[in-house]
């Protein structure tokens, strides 16, 4: 008996004039693939654009496709092509600055300050996509999905109508005031 993934689809999207123009050389793409597989995810391979190239239209055939997921990897930065923030920010409905304040963190005490460069944005989109883009390195990746591992089931099962869980309320503790 085989497994099927049952989460629906993602998509990997790299962002990288170097990669596009040899596969080869694209060393995060496969590491958020393999990452959303091994969380039930239906993933086809890293799909590569140049930088400054159709970055939008890209992510939103995925949408279109019915990804529940997208993750860009890749022209975060500050070059005068890094213009990924702009081309999908568009296709964000509910910011979610939280995610990219966290990877900057973690960037910052594993890279340090140049990881404060990264101008990524994350979100939902109107589909009920939840859309990050990741920086290109592989440090960046690695925080980028160490971040959303902790909060990718909530955040689907919100987006998708789920409530928050039940609060217990203990009567005989007084809550603590500042």
């Amino acid at each position: 008996m085989t497994t099927e993934p049952i989460r629906g689809r993602a998509a990997v999207v790299v962002v990288s004039t170097q990669a596009a123009a040899d596969g080869a050389l694209d060393r995060t793409g496969p590491v958020i693939t393999d990452w959303l597989r091994e969380r039930a995810f239906t993933v086809t391979d890293p799909i590569i654009v140049p930088d400054g190239g159709p970055i939008t239209e890209t992510v939103t055939a995925e949408l279109l496709a019915g990804a529940r997921v997208v993750i860009t990897t890749g022209g975060t930065g500050v070059t005068p092509t890094d213009r990924t923030p702009e081309a999908v920010a568009p296709l964000i409905d509910l910011e979610l600055p939280g995610i990219t304040e966290e990877i900057r963190r973690r960037g910052l005490a594993g890279a340090g300050p140049t990881a404060l460069l990264t101008r990524g944005v994350a979100g939902v989109t109107h589909a009920g996509c939840l859309l990050v883009t990741l920086p290109g390195s592989r440090g960046g990746v690695a925080d980028g999905l160490a971040v959303l591992d902790g909060l990718l089931d909530h955040v689907l099962a919100q987006v998708h109508g789920a409530g928050h869980a039940p609060r217990i309320v203990q009567r005989d503790t007084p809550r603590s005031t500042p």
